[in-house]
């Protein structure tokens, strides 16, 4: 696969993880007994599309960053690394955990009880939250490369 596949695949995955937690989200919010198995199916799918793009993102990482990163810190925008990929990096984690724990915590009786129903809410908003930061993150280091092209060009 080309690296251009690579940079297609990894967002799509994300904002599939994203769209999945907030399904999560509102189907908790409006929970009854028989959208349980609905919710649990999000959770599940939040839970695979977010490992997917962490695995399709170490893979580009791993092979070809070090020259988008080079072509980006000598740039004008360097920022666009240093802060928000660094930034990006540890963000990740977060959503990972938090997206692996989504099914875990979906497995209680979240029709019947507040508080999984909480922890399944908080969890999942920020599942959202951190995830759409990133892709905002991810939108700023591509254009990073961009502006560092262009530079370049003339």
């Amino acid at each position: 696969m080309s690296e251009q596949i690579y940079l297609l695949l990894h967002p799509t995955f994300g904002v599939l993880g994203i769209i999945a937690a907030v399904w999560v989200f509102v189907a908790t919010f409006n929970v009854t007994h028989e959208n349980v198995g609905r919710i649990r199916l999000a959770a599940k799918t939040s839970a695979v599309m977010i490992w997917l793009a962490f695995i399709v993102a170490g893979y580009f990482y791993v092979v070809y960053y070090g020259g988008d990163k080079a072509i980006i810190k000598a740039g004008p925008w360097p920022w666009a690394h240093s802060f928000f990929m660094e930034n990006k990096e540890h963000m990740f984690f977060m959503v990972l955990v938090l997206a692996t724990f989504l099914p875990i915590a979906t497995s209680g009786p979240v029709d019947s009880n507040r508080g999984v129903r909480k922890v399944v809410m908080w969890s999942a908003a920020f599942v959202v939250l951190i995830g759409l930061a990133m892709e905002g993150a991810g939108a700023i280091i591509g254009m990073g490369v961009k502006v560092a092209l262009l530079a370049q060009m003339g």
